[in-house]
């Protein structure tokens, strides 16, 4: 692409693709722009001052759990307290704040994982989000530990495994391209053989259909990052609205410019416009 990109609207969380290497798009408004082959390139973000909730549609001066209005972050199923932490699923006491969002997101099938995106770490997501939650984690690598019934048992299966293992990415590590060499199939077995009393017990208070096993490869990820940086600086468009810079990779949810760091999803909302000079 040589051309320049002149484009407004709304950002969005950046569409991904798995490949060699990831493949990313980033959303402006309608617009869908190929990120990929503007590695090398200057480019700019302009953030307008305005801020639309991503559900009603609403300007909001501060953003909410990444894109939403005050009201829709207390009202929203998608934004209570147990999406952070499933284990505190309340559906089964009939208080959840939607039940049908509740029975398509959350009562159906989820992963538990083991990713290296800094290090080992479990996480969870649903059945459907393979491998879209590891790429936006920013993983080189994982696999499939378990899949569960619903998002309620993939929570207290995770809490089991967080006593031998983290549940939080180092972003900076990440981004620095600063990830240890995993050998994830033998972690997967040790973390079989630690957690088997706790799964043991979960199945006999959820049912025995509740875990299951599952040989399943893991995948490999590899993202689009020409430069890897030193030292990580951010970059706030709530501080400074105006970011450019030489695009030198993109990982996780983050560009990469040789003047610093972006996490394109934490904006979600934003109104901007963004640039890239034709060549």
């Amino acid at each position: 692409m040589t051309g320049g990109i002149d484009v407004t609207g709304r950002l969005r969380k950046m569409p991904a693709e798995a490949g060699d290497p990831v493949t990313y798009t980033i959303a402006v408004g309608d617009d869908r722009i190929p990120l990929n082959e503007l590695i090398g390139r200057p480019l700019q973000i302009d953030f307008d001052g305005v801020i639309r909730c991503i559900h009603c549609d609403r300007t909001t001066k501060k953003s909410f759990n990444q894109g939403y209005c005050y009201p829709c972050f207390r009202k929203l199923a998608a934004c209570d307290s147990c999406i952070m932490s499933p284990e505190k699923c309340h559906y089964h006491l009939g208080t959840c704040r939607e039940p049908e969002w509740g029975e398509t997101h959350c009562m159906v099938e989820h992963v538990v994982y083991l990713a290296n995106s800094s290090g080992l770490k479990v996480g969870i997501t649903r059945a459907t989000q393979v491998p879209t939650r590891w790429i936006d984690q920013g993983a080189v690598e994982a696999i499939p530990l378990l899949r569960v019934k619903t998002r309620y048992i993939a929570g207290l299966v995770e809490v089991a495994c967080k006593q031998h293992v983290a549940d939080r990415t180092n972003w900076r590590a990440m981004l620095k391209g600063d990830v240890p060499e995993l050998d994830l199939v033998a972690e997967k077995q040790r973390m079989l053989e630690v957690i088997a009393p706790d799964i043991e017990t979960i199945c006999e208070n959820q049912g025995n259909d509740a875990v299951w096993q599952v040989d399943e490869d893991g995948l490999g990820l590899s993202y689009p990052v020409s430069v890897w940086p030193e030292k990580i600086k951010t970059h706030n468009l709530d501080k400074e609205p105006h970011v450019d810079g030489v695009l030198e990779g993109i990982k996780g949810q983050y560009l990469i410019l040789d003047t610093g760091v972006i996490n394109i999803r934490k904006f979600t909302g934003y109104e901007v416009r963004f640039r890239v000079d034709a060549r």
